[in-house]
């Protein structure tokens, strides 16, 4: 049974940092795309952040320079570290693999979710 289990999330004021991780079970995600989603309330969960099986990185526009994206692939491990973290960032993150070609688009795989609170 594939798990996505995502872990890293809290309560953080304006300014703050988290490190997100998803830790992946039942296969191996090494040779595919992983991904990063958040989603709100009353709004449909948006693409944040991908990272290629070579380690390239793609970011929505309003994290560029704020988020970066990573992974262990000795860990079966995905990161999201966030940086500079205002209350639109607030949400809760999904882990999600593999993505297909179209990166911003979700795989099969969901995790369950972690809370991002950002205090203004």
């Amino acid at each position: 049974q594939v798990q996505l289990v995502e872990s890293g999330g809290g309560l953080v004021q304006v300014g703050g940092s988290l490190r997100l991780s998803c830790a992946a079970s039942g296969r191996t995600f090494t040779s595919d795309s992983m991904g990063w989603f958040r989603q709100v309330p009353g709004k449909e969960r948006e693409f944040v952040a991908a990272i290629t099986w070579r380690g390239r990185s793609y970011y929505v526009d309003s994290v560029k320079g704020r988020f970066t994206i990573s992974r262990d692939n000795v860990k079966n491990t995905v990161y999201l570290q966030m940086n500079s973290l205002k209350p639109e960032d607030t949400a809760v993150y999904y882990c999600n693999g593999p993505l297909g070609v179209v990166l911003t688009q979700p795989g099969d795989y969901w995790g369950q979710g972690t809370q991002v609170t950002v205090s203004s």
